[in-house]
C-alpha cells in the first residue's frame, strides 16, 4: 500500500516532456530529409555524373561514412560536454553541408559535401533518442523515444513530396532538392536553445542543483527525490566511461543486443527500397513519373504505420513488435523477389513494397532506437550508444553500397531474397537474446538486464 501511494504521488508535467522531446526529435528530422533526398535526386544525379553502379553505391553510402565519424565524435561529446552541445554541433554541420552538395560542380565535392552532411545525421542519429530516453519517465519512455522515428519518416515524406514536386523542374532540380535541407538545420538550430541539459548527464558531471531543477520542471517533487536516489546508485559514484568500458564483462550481454539490432536494422534490406525505390520500380517499367510516385506513397505508409508503432510500443511491448516485424519481412521479400524476377505488374509489386515498409515501420525501425537508447548503464551511455550506432551506419554503407552491383549481376530481384534470409535468421536472435524493456526505468535496466 505504501508503494501504491509513492507511485500515486508522483505526477509529471507531460505537455513539457513532449515538447523537450519534439525539438530534440528535431535531428531525426535531419536524418530523414538526407535519407529520402537521394532516393529522388538519384535519377538526376546519374546524368549529371554518369554514375556507373559502383559510385551509384558509394554516392549513397557516403552519408554512412561520415555518420560513422559522426557517432564516434558525439559519444564523446555528450559523455564529456553534455547532450546539448553535441546536438547543436550536428544542426550547424547539417546546414553548411546541405548548401555545400546543392553548389556542388563535381562528383568529388558532391560526394565530400555528403559525407559532411553524414556527420551531422551521425551525431543527430545519436544523441537525439539517448537525449529523449534520459529525460522520459519510464511509462512513456518507448513512445517519446519512437517520436525520434516519427520525426524521420516525416522528413522522408516531406522530401518525397518536395523532390516530386521538383521532378519536372529541369535537370537541375536535386540541386535545389539539397539546398532545401538549411531549412530543418535552421528550425532545429532556434529550438536548441530552448533545450534544456539531460538531467542524467548534470548529475554524473556533478552539476546536482541543476539537475533537480531540470527534473522538477518534468515532474512532482517526489519523482524528484525518487530520480535523484535511482541516478546516484547507478551513475555519479563511477568514472566517465571509455570505449574500453564498453566491453567490459559486465555490460557485454547488453553491447551484443545493441549492437546485433542496430545491424539488423539495417541489413534487414528495407533501405534498399528507400534509397532504390527509382531502380527497384524501373526494373518492372515504371516511367520516372511514376517511380517518384511510389517515393511519396512509401512516405505515406512510413507514417501512418510509425504512429501505429508508438501507440502500441508501451503496450504491446517491444519483443512483440520486433519479432512479428523480422518473420513478417522474411516472408514479404520472397514475395517481392519472385514478383521482381517475373517482371510482374507495377501496382503488384507496389502492394507488396508497401506491406514491406508498414512491417518495418511499426517493428524494427522505431523500436531498435528504443532499445539502443535504453539497455546501456549510466555512466557509459554515450559511448555504447555510439557504438552500436556506428554498427548501424557501417551496416548501412554495406547494404546501400552493395545493391547496385549486386542487382547488376543478380538482377534487381536477387539481393531480396538474402535479405530474406537475413530477417529470419534475426527473428531467432530476438526470440531468444532480446529481453523486454517496456515499463523499467532506465536505473532498473541497469539492475536486471546487465546484472550489476
Amino acid at each position: 500500500m505504501e508503494v501504491l501511494q509513492k507511485k500515486e504521488a508522483i505526477k509529471f508535467n507531460n505537455g513539457y516532456i513532449l515538447g523537450i522531446s519534439f525539438i530534440s526529435a528535431l535531428g531525426g528530422y535531419l536524418f530523414g530529409f538526407d535519407f529520402a533526398v537521394i532516393s529522388g535526386a538519384l535519377p538526376f544525379l546519374r546524368t549529371t555524373f554518369h554514375l556507373s553502379s559502383w559510385w551509384e553505391g558509394f554516392l549513397t553510402g557516403s552519408l554512412a561514412l561520415g555518420c560513422i565519424v559522426g557517432c564516434l565524435v558525439a559519444g564523446k561529446i555528450a559523455d564529456k560536454y553534455g547532450r546539448r552541445p553535441g546536438l547543436i554541433c550536428s544542426a550547424a554541420i547539417f546546414a553548411v553541408s546541405s548548401m555545400g552538395m546543392a553548389f556542388s560542380a563535381e562528383l568529388w565535392q558532391f560526394i565530400a559535401m555528403r559525407f559532411a552532411a553524414g556527420i551531422g545525421v551521425g551525431m543527430a542519429s545519436m544523441l537525439s533518442p539517448l537525449y529523449i530516453a534520459e529525460i522520459s519517465p519510464a511509462h512513456t519512455r518507448g513512445r517519446n523515444v519512437a517520436i525520434n522515428q516519427l520525426t524521420i519518416v516525416l522528413g522522408i515524406l516531406i522530401t518525397n513530396l518536395v523532390n516530386y514536386s521538383l521532378a519536372d523542374q529541369g535537370a537541375d532540380s536535386w540541386r535545389e532538392m539539397f539546398g532545401l535541407g538549411i531549412v530543418p538545420a535552421a528550425l532545429f538550430l532556434v529550438g536548441l536553445l530552448f533545450l534544456p541539459e539531460s538531467p542524467r548527464w548534470l548529475l554524473n558531471a556533478g552539476y546536482t542543483e541543476r539537475a533537480a531543477i531540470i527534473l522538477s520542471k518534468i515532474g512532482s517533487s517526489a519523482y524528484v527525490d525518487q530520480s535523484l536516489r535511482d541516478i546516484n546508485k547507478t551513475g555519479i559514484h563511477f568514472p566517465k566511461g571509455t570505449y574500453r568500458d564498453v566491453f567490459a564483462k559486465s555490460v557485454r550481454p547488453a553491447v551484443i543486443v545493441g549492437i546485433t539490432l542496430a545491424v539488423f536494422q539495417q541489413l534487414c534490406g528495407i533501405n534498399v527500397v528507400f534509397n532504390y525505390t527509382s531502380t527497384i520500380f524501373k526494373s518492372v517499367g515504371a516511367s520516372l513519373d511514376r517511380q517518384l510516385f511510389e517515393t511519396v506513397a512509401i512516405g505515406l505508409v512510413n507514417t501512418l504505420f510509425t504512429l501505429l508503432a508508438m501507440w502500441q510500443v508501451d503496450k504491446l511491448g517491444r519483443r512483440p513488435l520486433m519479432l512479428t516485424g523480422s518473420l513478417g519481412l522474411s516472408i514479404v521479400y520472397i514475395a517481392l523477389a519472385f514478383l521482381l524476377g517475373h517482371h510482374a505488374s507495377t501496382g503488384l509489386v507496389s502492394i507488396f513494397v508497401l506491406v514491406a515498409i508498414g512491417l518495418y515501420a511499426t517493428s524494427l525501425a522505431p523500436v531498435t532506437w528504443v532499445i539502443i537508447a535504453e539497455i546501456f548503464p549510466n555512466q557509459i551511455r554515450g559511448v555504447a550508444s555510439s557504438v552500436a550506432i556506428v554498427s548501424l551506419w557501417i551496416a548501412y554503407f554495406i547494404l546501400v553500397f552493395t545493391f547496385p552491383i549486386l542487382a547488376e549481376y543478380l538482377g534487381t530481384y536477387g539481393p531480396f531474397y538474402l535479405y530474406a534470409g537475413i530477417c529470419f535468421c534475426g527473428f531467432f536472435f530476438i526470440r531468444f537474446k532480446v529481453k523486454e524493456t517496456k515499463g523499467q526505468t532506465l536505473e532498473e535496466l541497469e539492475q536486471n538486464f546487465i546484472g550489476h
